[in-house]
């Protein structure tokens, strides 16, 4: 619990989708379909892990997502 603590104290330009599920609660699949589907600002970096990259989420996001909630969905072309 205190490592918790302390990890949600420390400030970091950009978090990963599991550093920012921890912060804000969520499973870290929540977070990258959020990243995906636009409900949260996110870039995609190279992870040095493969082809795959991974999403990146700015300390900026994460603070207007704290306030605001979730970005509102894209109008469906339907």
């Amino acid at each position: 619990m205190v490592r918790t603590l302390v990890d949600r104290q420390q400030v970091r330009d950009h978090y990963t989708t599991a550093e920012l599920a921890k912060v804000v609660d969520r499973a870290e699949f929540t977070v990258r379909e959020y990243c995906r589907l636009g409900r949260l600002r996110a870039t995609k970096r190279g992870s040095g892990r493969g082809l795959h990259a991974e999403w990146a989420i700015a300390h900026d996001e994460l603070l207007r997502y704290q306030r605001e909630g979730l970005l509102p969905t894209a109008a469906n072309g339907n």
